[in-house]
């Protein structure tokens, strides 16, 4: 693990030396945003203290935190709940294409069966025709995909 960095930062006006394990940069962005925080509640009200402006920071930056995590946490659920609805939907979607695979086996079958029965049903009519001595008609043949 990396040592504890020291940084020399100003909130307020005031100089603080802030230490911790985040990089120098991560730090000095933390203590801008203190500062801008606080100096919005000082000018707004310029009766408080520097500590008061702290707290009402403190307080507004922890709401602000808090509602992120109820958002996060209402994102979280959202998405869980979109990955079931994903997951029913593949799983109809794998039904359905099961069922169309039968369909189309299916008819595939039936349309050879439709080309078998006219196919003898051409060659009773042409033997018909025969003994009669009439024309045979023409066969009508179906393609099978």
């Amino acid at each position: 693990m990396a040592g504890k960095n020291k940084v020399n930062v100003r909130i307020a006006g005031n100089e603080y030396t802030v230490c911790g394990y985040e990089s120098p940069e991560y730090m000095q962005r933390v203590a801008l945003y203190v500062d801008q925080k606080v100096t919005e509640i000082m000018k707004a009200n310029q009766a408080l203290s520097t500590s008061m402006a702290s707290i009402l920071s403190a307080i507004n930056v922890v709401d602000d935190m808090f509602k992120l995590a109820e958002a996060k946490d209402a994102l979280e659920k959202e998405l869980e709940s979109v990955k079931k609805e994903l997951q029913q939907v593949k799983q109809e979607r794998d039904m359905l294409s099961q069922q169309l695979q039968k369909a189309n086996e299916e008819n595939k079958h039936l349309l050879l069966e439709l080309t078998r029965c006219e196919t003898e049903l051409s060659e009773v009519r042409n033997s018909l025709a025969k003994a009669t001595g009439e024309t045979p008609p023409k066969p009508r043949l179906h393609n099978v995909k």
